[in-house]
């Protein structure tokens, strides 16, 4: 089972930006498909925004591409995710996610395997 635990929420006004961090453990670099983000708006509905496949290809949904990047650092086993010119759509608790088999389109994934607690992102106009 792979442990997530993310950091670096908080409220900013829209055009600013923040890096979320997840520390993770238990991760299969060789075996395990993905690792990326989802965020979890106020309707309650999951939404993948950002994947890295075992390979370090990054994918994006259209709403976050160029505002956002995911990296991983694997020495320190932390993925990232640098948010920048952030919008009040934005706001969210942001979860770190990793799912072990490959599919035809990670971000339109319903189920990951792994989780985080999440953290609060909130952006004002």
């Amino acid at each position: 089972q792979v442990q997530l635990s993310e950091s670096g929420g908080g409220s900013v006004n829209a055009g600013e930006s923040l890096r979320l961090s997840c520390v993770f453990s238990g991760y299969n670099y060789q075996s395990d498909a993905y690792m990326g983000w989802l965020r979890r708006g106020p309707g309650g509905r999951d939404e993948p925004i950002a994947i890295m496949d075992m390979y370090s290809r990054t994918r994006y949904i259209d709403s976050v591409k160029g505002r956002f990047t995911v990296s991983r650092d694997t020495s320190k086993n932390t993925l990232f995710l640098q948010m920048d010119n952030l919008k009040p759509e934005d706001s969210a608790l942001y979860k770190c996610v990793t799912k072990r088999a490959w599919v035809a389109d990670p971000l339109r994934s319903e189920l990951f395997d792994s989780y985080g607690q999440g953290t609060r992102v909130t952006v004002s106009a």
